[in-house]
């Protein structure tokens, strides 16, 4: 399994209103790709989120890259053009304990 891990650092003014699209919209247009078994939103702080889409294959992940990336960037920027700094990482699941 993979995880894409989106951490948003947000200015405190735009909080709330990130926190609302991204529950009412983006996550669920994420949703919508098909290429994520879950998606997970954390919040850190109050101004610091985090969302994991957990993946079942890489080839999964890559299709979300090749079809659907640029789009919902494009999205989120036209929503949040600025105030929102955002890191992207990958990460394989190397083994789990329940």
């Amino acid at each position: 399994m993979l995880r894409y891990e989106v951490t948003l650092e947000v200015e405190p003014g735009l909080a709330a209103a990130l926190e609302t699209w991204m529950r009412r919209t983006h996550i669920p247009d994420m949703v919508a790709t098909a290429c994520f078994l879950r998606i997970r939103f954390d919040r850190a702080s109050e101004t610091r989120y985090r969302t994991c889409y957990h993946a079942a294959t890489a080839a999964d992940l890559n299709r979300y890259l090749a079809e659907h990336a640029t789009e919902m960037r494009n999205q989120f920027a036209r929503r949040f053009p600025s105030g929102v700094t955002i890191s992207r990482e990958t990460w394989e699941e190397l083994d789990s304990w329940e």
